[in-house]
């Protein structure tokens, strides 16, 4: 579902309506049915709703329908306007979605935005965000985000920290963790048996051999060199305004950075529209489209649903590589 109030039912009407071109693997929608019939008939979108009660219905369904596995809202729900009576069947869509993923009922999890500040007022949302929900709903101590484009797949050693905050999460046993979380992701998710994993620094030029900082000197190439010794492929620390450019991303399948801003930057910047967010490490697939509920859109209609497509896709591929491990 997402959070109702902003496009995640749009972007799931216009994906839907691109099932015939290809592109968008069989999936269903744990949403409020009238919601979404209402969204399509706003989008002159001719989308017909079938609710299913079993997710294994779904995939005969939809060729001619959208399956919707109802779950209706408890308040009338605007665009644009969290409504905090909703909050609570925003959490329950995902608790939903991840036992059926959990219980072999469905491939894997794909999630439309949510609003972390809507959920906590709104439900008392325990949690910083969707991936540490999901971490806790799979059983897991931590899980880790991974962002990818065509070209580029990134994760934040730090994620939604604060820069002046940032070094006391920058450690010997943080990078290390993170890194054979990614690397079993790496041969688990997108069948790559060596996945090559490029350690970025934290100071300009890599600390320039101690001048700018110590921290690559004094944890990041000691991390690497213990993942070296576990047997992973790591590499670096790599100068952050290096290790983006066309050449230097064939030489790894991953990059693993220090911060927030210096692994999405480059993403962004080098396919904005179809950056898919991954959490790895958990015990199901689960994949989003890489941006937010986009509130100040809501209801226009004019949304862009390549990302939530592209995220469709990822969890399908993913679904099938880990199935064939």
């Amino acid at each position: 579902m997402g959070d109702p109030a902003g496009i995640g039912g749009e972007l799931t009407i216009m994906a839907w309506a691109r099932r015939d071109e290809g592109v968008v693997p069989p999936f269903y929608a744990i949403d409020d049915p009238a919601r979404l019939a209402a969204i399509a008939s706003e989008m002159s979108q001719s989308c017909p709703i079938v609710e299913i009660y079993d997710p294994r219905e779904s995939t005969a369904a939809f060729g001619d329908s959208l399956p919707v596995l109802p779950l209706p809202l408890a308040a009338a729900q605007p665009p644009g306007k969290p409504v905090p009576a909703n909050a609570a069947c925003v959490i329950a869509s995902i608790e939903r979605a991840v036992a059926d993923a959990s219980t072999g009922r469905a491939a894997a999890v794909v999630t439309n935005p949510i609003n972390k500040r809507a959920l906590h007022e709104g439900a008392n949302f325990a949690y910083p965000g969707h991936t540490e929900f999901l971490a806790a709903l799979g059983g897991v101590p931590t899980s880790v985000m991974m962002l990818a484009a065509p070209g580029l797949r990134v994760v934040p050693l730090t994620v939604h920290t604060a820069l002046r905050d940032i070094f006391d999460d920058i450690t010997h046993d943080t990078i290390t963790a993170t890194a054979r979380i990614l690397h079993d992701a790496m041969r688990r998710d997108f069948a790559l048996p060596s996945p090559r994993i490029a350690v970025s620094g934290l100071n300009p030029h890599a600390g320039e051999g101690g001048s700018m900082g110590m921290e690559e000197i004094e944890i990041i190439a000691p991390a690497i060199e213990a993942l070296r010794i576990e047997g992973i492929d790591a590499t670096g620390p790599w100068p952050g305004d290096t290790m983006f450019h066309e050449d230097a991303r064939t030489a790894y399948d991953v990059a693993l950075c220090m911060y927030h801003d210096q692994a999405l930057i480059p993403l962004k910047t080098l396919d904005f529209h179809r950056g898919v967010n991954i959490t790895l490490g958990l015990p199901f697939v689960r994949t989003s489209p890489d941006h937010g509920t986009a509130y100040d859109r809501a209801g226009e209609g004019t949304a862009d649903p390549r990302s939530f497509i592209e995220a469709l896709r990822t969890a399908r591929a993913m679904a099938d590589a880990r199935a064939a491990a």
